[in-house]
């Protein structure tokens, strides 16, 4: 069977995952994208990380998840701040339309069995 294509993503949604990635970014230290885009291991080209904070694209959520990392745990000495922010990040994220888990909740609930019908008792 063929894949569907995914629909597009719309520009509120885009804008928040690019304004949490800022948000880390800028938490992290890295006042310019310049400045993140030229650090070791970074996961991305700094015209990229422009795009996903324009709101331009949307990053997989591999690739999401690869830049939280490096903001929050790419320092030598992460802040438990930088920390909350990031896990508070993936979880708006993850509940946003970007990434489908939503439909997937949906999905799973509607293919869940139907409770057991309760079996009444006959008194004798």
């Amino acid at each position: 069977m063929p894949r569907k294509k995914a629909p597009p993503i719309d520009r509120q949604t885009a804008r928040l995952v690019g304004g949490l990635l800022r948000g880390l970014r800028k938490t992290a230290g890295y006042r310019a994208v310049a400045d993140a885009a030229a650090a070791d291991g970074c996961p991305a080209a700094q015209q990229t990380i422009y795009a996903y904070e324009r709101g331009g694209l949307v990053p997989s959520l591999r690739h999401f998840m690869d830049l939280v990392e490096f903001y929050a745990l790419g320092t030598a000495n992460p802040s438990q701040v930088i920390r909350q922010q990031a896990v508070a990040a993936i979880v708006q994220a993850l509940a946003s339309p970007a990434y489908h888990l939503p439909a997937a909740y949906d999905l799973i609930a509607r293919l869940q069995p139907d409770p057991p019908t309760a079996r009444s008792r006959r008194s004798s």
